[in-house]
Order: C-alpha cells, then structure tokens, then sequence
C-alpha cells in the first residue's frame, strides 16, 4: 500500500520521514503553491450570471450556493430549489430537483457531492451535471427523455460546514465540523455515520480520527437529513449516486462485509455499463465493483444504507486521480473529469428506463 506525506521545507534534515523510507517519490514539490492556484484570484470570480459562470474553476460554498439561486431563477420549467435541513454550523443544505414536470410519481435518481470536505472535484462535478443537463434538453434526446421520464435530486454540497472551513483554514479536512464534548478534535466522518453495521469494521470510535463514525448513527444533521429525505421518498428513488474522490473506481455494496447482492446482475451490469461509458470519453479506466473488495471494508457507508432502505441502485464513484495530484486535482482537470462522469451518470440513469429483473420481496438486502 501506499502512503501520502506532506512535510515542512522546514523539516530538519535528520528528522526528514523521507530518509526513513527507502522507496519514495515526490509527486508535489511545492504543495502550498498548488493549494493557492486554486483558492486564490477571488476576487475575479464573484457573484456573476450563469451564463459568465466559470465551470471549469472550483468554487467557494458561498459562490455555489448562488449559482443554485440563480439556476432555480432561470430554468423555472426544469429546477426546483429546496432545502432538506440545517448544518452542525446552521447552513441551510440545498438541493435541486431536475425534471420535467409531467408525472407526480416519476422515479427518481438521488446525486450528492462533497460528503468528505477535501474532495471538491466532487460539487465541481455536480455543478456540471446541472449545467449539461439543462443545456442540452432542447437538442440531446437521451437527456430529455431523462428529465421528462426521471427526477434528479441533486446535492451539490453535502458537508457544507467542513467544505466551507476546507476553503478558509484546512485544504485537506475531511469530516463534518461537528463538536466532541470529550475531546478537542472535532467532525465526523460523514460516510460512517449511517444506520448500517455503524461503527463496525473500517470505521473508528476515536474522534481524532478522520473516520470517525461519531456518538451514533445519524448523529450529524446533515446525515439525518438526507437520511430523513429519503426514506420520505424511498418508493420513488430508484438510484443513489455519490460523488467521491480519488481513485477512479465505481464502487457498489456491500462496503461492509465480502458478500455478494442478490441483485448482483443488474447493478454489475449498470455499472459495466457506466465505466465503458465513462471509458469513450478519453480513455480513462476506472475499476468497478463491491466497494469492500474493490476500494477496502467500511461500515456505516451512505450505499450501504441506500441499498438497505431499498434503494436497488446504490453507488459511489471515486474520481480522478489515482493519487499522483490526489486531493488537489487541477482545474484544468475538472472538465475531462466531469465530462467522462457525465456520461457514466447518464447510463446508470438510462439503464432505470429498462427493465431489470429484481427480487423485491428480498428487500431490505441487509
């Protein structure tokens, strides 16, 4: 396995981690330079209309929040704008709901972005399923009939409180910003935190941990309230999706324990299907899988609880890269990156339009 380290310029020669480890590479010589190329120049980005809106740049909590505003404002036929809750910090979590509306009971696909704070290719990401989305309706016959047969939920920022705080002090933190009455260290790991074998294998007790699965399931407001969501929409929502980074992998359930899911041929085929898709774009492979025996065990997972809540469609991807950039993915990088998930989403999303034999009497899975 491999491990990734930052280190001072200013760490002593002899103390130097490095000089411990025979086998090593230097992936990014000046990571505080790479941090401010894209945190920095705010004041070129403000507050402008969705048609000057900067796709292809990573944006603040705030800057999102007003894109939101003013998508709702603009595609009043296609956008509804809500909020689902509270952060630990009293931000309000917005989502969006994509779709024509024709059907009061059309199925449903759930997307969510920047559960962990650090991966911000994840709300660029979202940010671009909208605007392809609702750009191409008039003259792409896949996407309408998409937005006329389906609704998509769309979460652009999930873990609003620790994005926010990964943009003004720590690029890297991952968890929600959370209090600990024992201890100072604060957060939770948001995809620990589910009321699904909580707190098993892959998941911490500790709160210092950066997998932390908190006091008990649900215990972070924004967890609760996408939780609350949707089981209130549970006999629509036929597919979870989940945006992660980094790996390249989509990854389905069990994240808890090496089994197999009794409708293993229609979700491995969804997503054999979503990776080709993905593939055509440029190349890029991703590898795909039981996220337990793919990516490693972890319980308490987002997919893991979509799945058991009936929610025959639950998966995560990890976006690019493979580690050489990690966490801090160019921007130069967000439009291949998004433009490949793109079409991976709309094949995952297709495939619901087709019939796949599924036991439901076995549901909950779990």
């Amino acid at each position: 396995f491999s491990v990734n380290i930052s280190i001072s310029q200013h760490t002593n020669k002899c103390l130097h981690p490095l000089s411990l480890i025979q086998l090593h590479g230097v992936f990014i010589s000046n990571l505080q330079k790479e941090i401010e190329k894209q945190t920095g120049y705010r004041s070129s980005r403000k507050r402008r209309s969705e048609s000057q809106y900067d796709y292809e740049v990573y944006h603040s909590l705030e800057e999102i929040q007003s894109w939101m505003f003013e998508i709702n404002r603009t595609h009043p036929d296609l956008v509804t704008m809500f909020s689902i809750g509270k952060s630990y910090e009293g931000r309000p979590l917005y989502v969006l709901q994509l779709g024509k509306r024709s059907r009061p009971q059309k199925k449903s696909v759930w997307i969510d972005c920047g559960v962990h704070a650090r991966e911000w290719i994840g709300p660029a990401f979202c940010q671009w399923f909208v605007k392809e989305t609702l750009g191409s309706y008039q003259y792409d016959s896949v996407m309408r009939r998409l937005l006329n047969q389906l609704n998509f939920y769309i979460m652009p920022v999930f873990n609003v409180d620790g994005y926010h705080f990964s943009w003004t002090t720590d690029r890297f933190w991952r968890k929600t910003r959370s209090k600990n009455h024992k201890f100072h260290c604060r957060g939770v790991d948001a995809n620990r935190n589910w009321k699904v074998k909580w707190c098993d294998e892959g998941a911490s007790s500790h709160p210092c941990d950066d997998t932390y699965c908190g006091p008990y399931p649900e215990s972070e407001p924004e967890v609760k309230a996408v939780a609350n969501f949707l089981r209130k929409h549970k006999k629509r929502v036929k597919a979870y999706i989940s945006i992660h980074a980094y790996a390249q992998m989509l990854l389905y359930p069990y994240s808890y324990k090496y089994a197999t899911i009794p409708n293993f041929d229609c979700v491995e085929s969804a997503a054999h299907n979503a990776v080709t898709a993905l593939y055509s774009a440029y190349g890029v492979r991703y590898r795909y899988g039981p996220a337990s025996t793919t990516l490693y065990v972890s319980s308490g997972s987002s997919i893991d609880w979509a799945y058991r809540n009936g929610i025959p469609y639950a998966f995560a991807f990890e976006l690019r890269d493979t580690g050489y950039f990690g966490f801090l993915l160019p921007e130069s990088l967000i439009n291949p990156t998004c433009t490949e998930t793109l079409r991976a989403v709309k094949a995952i999303a297709s495939g619901l339009l087709k019939k796949c034999e599924t036991n439901r009497d076995r549901f909950p899975y779990i």
